[in-house]
């Protein structure tokens, strides 16, 4: 998950550009495949970085005055980089004096429990294996990996790792959002947008879906926001228990209004008339950042019975 993933959508800034030429080691395919959200494997080689990314991390002495976010800056990363990489500055907060652990990318550092594996972790942050091995310097059993592409979430670790497997059977429960299950027209993570084709991050997921077809809550909760929120039109927000989120916007008649208590199933609205008619999904976790987005994608198959979303 990217910081961007706690606001909507925004360009690509230059930094993040800049930032790409230290993963010049895995190839051009995989640097561009990171900037869009997916890892793209690079040509088959034989040859390996020197060092494993966890072996080329740098140390950085908190200076008076400066804060997390100029620390972040100054080395290309996100500020959630730092966070996941030094736990004492998890609350975004920094001290004079202090010593920061400085990954060369935008990334996590994961221990493997026992019975891990490259592949699984993998396959739990949806990055190509041969990518990862790369990364982490073709060792075959490490013990701690770096993944790239993928930052920091103050969000319990296990239930990640839960959304990427099963689904917590409290979350199975739910209702899927629209009648029926619908293809996926944009998807989560960075994405390209625009006649210009501009790099921006996905929040959520946009599902292609007839206009006028009625939205549905997932599951019990109050509404936290109804009405005009940009880029997506109408929007509802609704807030359910643990802390869970969800938003549904590119909507045209709204059925509800803030503070009222929605139940499972319940309509609140129905798809608008747009060029491209959808339905707008976020699913969102509150920490002490805010409302972090979550890739929603493996939770809509779990509640539509669907194994796989369909794509656009």
């Amino acid at each position: 998950m990217t910081i961007s993933a706690y606001a909507p959508d925004f360009s690509l800034e230059k930094r993040t550009v800049l930032n790409c030429a230290r993963i010049a080691c895995v190839g051009l395919s995989i640097i561009l495949g990171l900037i869009q959200g997916q890892a793209i494997a690079a040509p088959f080689s034989t040859d390996c970085p020197t060092r494993p990314a966890l072996d080329r991390l740098q140390k950085h002495r908190v200076k008076p005055n400066e804060t997390l976010t100029q620390i972040a800056n100054r080395y290309g990363l996100l500020s959630t980089t730092l966070m996941g990489m030094n736990p004492t500055v998890r609350t975004g907060q920094v001290s004079p004096g202090q010593t920061l652990v400085i990954p060369p990318y935008n990334g996590i550092s994961v221990a493997l429990t026992a019975g891990q594996t490259l592949q699984s972790v993998a396959k739990t942050y949806r990055i190509k294996p041969d990518v990862l091995f790369e990364v982490n310097g073709c060792q075959k059993n490490p013990k701690t990996v770096f993944v790239p592409g993928v930052n920091w979430s103050p969000i319990n670790a296990g239930l990640i790792a839960a959304a990427s497997t099963q689904l917590d059977p409290f979350l199975r429960q739910d209702r899927y959002p629209l009648p029926q299950p619908a293809a996926v027209m944009r998807a989560y993570g960075w994405q390209p947008n625009g006649p210009r084709n501009t790099i921006v991050f996905s929040s959520g997921v946009d599902l292609a879906i007839a206009p006028g077809t009625p939205v549905y809550a997932v599951a019990d909760g109050t509404v936290a926001f109804a009405g005009v929120r940009k880029p997506w039109g109408n929007m509802i927000v609704i807030n359910h228990a643990r802390g869970r989120q969800t938003r549904y916007g590119y909507l045209g008649l709204l059925n509800v209004k803030v503070g009222q208590s929605v139940q499972r199933g319940q309509v609140i609205g129905k798809v608008g008339r747009t060029a491209d008619p959808a339905l707008r999904f976020e699913l969102r976790y509150r920490s002490t950042l805010g409302w972090v987005a979550q890739d929603p994608q493996l939770y809509l198959q779990a509640i539509s019975g669907s194994k796989k979303q369909p794509q656009f």
